[in-house]
């Protein structure tokens, strides 16, 4: 990082606490850049595909406990999803409704509900992840690039 410099009121410069170099902006600008133009194009591609955000990332999570063989349950989504339970609660429900997930009850224990994808559910996330391939490899590509140098590992 190269030194920022302050100026006085009376006008004259002074040394400051080191700031960003020129890189470290270009950086932080082209992956904020990317990072918007990957959710405009998830935002696209989901619309196409009748799923939210919201939505896509819950399926998404459930299929991924499915393939590391585990059950997906409102209470470990939330975890994972990182909100309240009472929100997922409500997510399922309405992507229960829309038909792309079903509760089973659980074998153990009458009152936790293991959540799966329906057969539409794993058609319309397999085809917008799919559909999203190139935008993930962009952002990564920018990732790898800008992404994670001393300085820029916190946000800014």
């Amino acid at each position: 990082m190269q030194p920022v410099r302050q100026v006085e009121l009376s006008g004259t410069e002074r040394p400051a606490v080191d700031g960003p170099s020129p890189g470290e902006y270009r950086a932080a600008a082209a992956l904020r850049s990317a990072l918007r133009r990957f959710s405009q194009a998830s935002d696209e591609v989901l619309r196409r595909h009748g799923l939210t955000n919201e939505r896509y990332e819950l399926l998404l999570a459930i299929k991924d406990a499915e393939q590391r063989r585990r059950t997906a349950t409102v209470t470990s989504l939330a975890r994972t999803l990182g909100v309240a339970q009472v929100s997922v609660t409500q997510l399922v429900r309405r992507t229960e409704d829309a038909g792309l997930l079903r509760r089973e009850v659980s074998g153990r224990d009458a009152r936790i509900r293991h959540l799966r994808l329906t057969r539409v559910g794993e058609r319309r996330l397999a085809s917008a992840l799919t559909e999203l391939d190139s935008e993930r490899a962009r952002l990564s590509t920018v990732i790898a690039d800008h992404g994670e140098t001393p300085s820029t590992s916190g946000v800014r």
